[in-house]
């Protein structure tokens, strides 16, 4: 059976449906239908379909000639990729073959989905999933277990010396501020000769502890990591940040910013008051600021009018103060005190119950003033009271009078800085200073939901070393990301309007009109949804490498790529990334 299309001169030309047979040596035809109103393409298709003897597979109406035999999420990979490559940090690791291509899938699986280096090893060799597609796209082969994944991990940390000198010749320059910050994390296991037990910002008691010290540019960026042990002070951790920038980067003109548990006096003293063209700008400690107040230099009554006043004392030579008050700091710690007390109070009064008490009195001088040493380092305002103990009494009071002599400097601070007047402004040296919480910002994307660099299990200190220059390489990636997506993202992409709009460098930070606007309405100004960083890149997911095969007899099957929205090919144009 075959499609017979005859001529009709001016006339459409007559479709047939024809069969046909040999008989005694002669071919027959015989006309089974009359086709000719059916559409060419319709009858082209019949007819191909008669022509295949089989090769064509007749689909019925309703069902597709196409089955999708594999979909995987990849837009988001796409898009770290491609913000990788744009950044060349392949360039920046140096290290050349599979190790540099598996140390490149370490840095986009801890942005994309940061799990443990046994479980990314078995999705980088599974038969599905993105991060198949991540190994597939860096060319890591087929099999990729942990022991590859260490062994990028280790050449990576060999190389951490190169690729911070790299980071800090392509931000940093000679005049360059330099922000520098401590936290810690808590440690899993007891081997690690690294991991002690110290102090814990994460409120993790009882577990062994790192401590890790961030150095950043003025806006955040980060450019050297560095790894102590978990019982070592903030001030020391400093020591060793000068002399990676003076010997290692070769900046001898930089401003360090640190806050006043870092830059303390003897660090001025020891470590920049002999550097030439070294300044530096923290913040002084309650105490301090109280002994200015009562020398006289800082005057209370002329922040009724302003708040922020540049002052100099004797006892700080050469340096520059620069005090401010801001009001509704004075109003939360005012509140905070008041918590504190109340709840001291408490703690005091029935300890004082319980001395009193007819049966089983607390008794014995000693007894008493333990319970009582216990409620007072609880909430740290001991010094707020006055205490009587003996062997059957105990008696308290707040001591009214300290009490309102502290609460006169609520809402003031000092910054304290070595940086000549030209260069710097006294609202430059405040607003730099408030500039680390670009460094605070850091920790919170490293040790939460984005990259978690926390909880750790390796016990090797060198393994240890590169999982924490894992994670900033990571948030590197992810700082730049943020910067280039900010007119899709929560984040404000107009930092300078929003400057424009404080009433001073002391008051809080105000955010610019179009970031106002994209938290209320959720839509950017080109009207297309507001992300975070998190909920964009489960957006780009959904952009799938699909496999299909075509219902055709021998017809190879190929990969098509979904379709972007207009927001996702507003995000891969922001990126500079071409569209998938």
């Amino acid at each position: 059976m075959y499609v017979d299309i005859v001529p009709n001169r001016d006339s459409p030309p007559a479709i047939l449906l024809r069969e046909a047979w040999r008989e005694n040596g002669k071919i027959c035809k015989r006309t089974v239908a009359n086709i000719s109103d059916w559409p060419m393409d319709k009858a082209l298709a019949l007819r191909a379909l008669l022509k295949s003897d089989g090769g064509v597979h007749v689909v019925p109406v309703g069902e597709s000639p196409l089955e999708v035999t594999r979909s995987v999420p990849y837009g988001h990979v796409a898009a770290v990729l491609g913000a990788i490559t744009r950044l060349e940090i392949a360039e920046i690791l140096g290290l050349e073959g599979q190790v540099g291509q598996r140390a490149l899938a370490l840095i986009a699986a801890r942005i994309l989905d940061p799990q443990s280096k046994l479980a990314t090893a078995q999705g980088l060799g599974d038969e599905s999933g993105w991060l198949q597609e991540l190994s597939k796209t860096l060319g890591l082969g087929e099999s990729v277990d942990e022991d590859d994944l260490y062994a990028a991990m280790d050449a990576l940390e060999a190389r951490q010396p190169v690729i911070e000198q790299t980071l800090a010749k392509r931000h940093l320059h000679d005049g360059s501020l330099v922000l520098y910050d401590l936290t810690s994390t808590y440690f899993h296991g007891h081997s690690c000769p690294i991991a002690k037990m110290g102090y814990s910002r994460d409120g993790k008691k009882g577990l062994l502890q790192i401590t890790v010290g961030l150095l950043c540019t003025r806006e955040g960026c980060p450019v050297a990591v560095e790894v102590f042990p978990g019982n070592s002070g903030d001030p020391s951790t400093f020591t060793a940040q000068v002399k990676k920038v003076k010997d290692r980067f070769g900046l001898a003109h930089v401003v360090y910013v640190g806050d006043r548990g870092m830059i303390t006096n003897a660090r001025i003293r020891d470590d920049l008051a002999d550097l030439p063209g070294v300044g530096w700008i923290t913040c002084l400690r309650a105490p301090a600021i109280q002994e200015l107040r009562d020398q006289g230099a800082i005057q209370l009554t002329i922040f009724d009018q302003q708040d922020m006043a540049e002052i100099t004392s004797d006892e700080y030579p050469g340096e520059r103060l620069v005090v401010c008050r801001n009001p509704l700091l004075a109003e939360e710690r005012t509140r905070k005190r008041t918590e504190l007390l109340d709840a001291t109070d408490g703690e005091l009064s029935e300890i004082s119950a319980r001395v009193m008490r007819a049966k089983k009195p607390l008794r014995g001088a000693a007894e008493i003033g333990r319970a009582v040493e216990r409620a007072l380092a609880h909430h740290k305002v001991g010094k707020h009271y006055d205490i009587t103990i003996t062997d059957t009494t105990f008696t308290w009071a707040r001591n009214q009078e300290r009490i309102e002599r502290e609460a006169e400097l609520d809402g003031f601070y000092v910054i304290r800085a070595k940086v000549p007047q030209p260069e710097m402004s006294a609202a430059d040296l405040v607003a730099t200073y408030k500039g680390l919480s670009a460094v605070e910002r850091a920790f919170r994307t490293l040790k939460g939901v984005d990259l978690k660099i926390r909880p750790i299990y390796h016990r090797l200190e060198k393994r240890v070393r590169a999982h924490v220059l894992l994670c900033m390489l990571a948030y590197y990636v992810e700082f730049h990301m943020r910067s280039w997506l900010a007119p899709v993202l929560f984040q404000d992409d107009q930092p300078d309007e929003a400057k424009s709009l404080r009433e001073s460098v002391v008051a809080p930070a105000e955010r610019s009109t179009s970031a106002q606007e994209k938290a209320s309405r959720k839509r950017s100004t080109e009207n297309l949804p507001v992300h975070n960083f998190q909920s964009l890149l489960r957006d780009l997911s959904t952009i799938s490498k699909n496999t299909i095969q075509p219902l055709v007899k021998g017809a190879q099957s190929f990969v098509q790529i979904t379709l972007p929205t207009v927001f996702q090919r507003k995000a891969f144009e922001l990126l500079q990334v071409p569209i998938l």
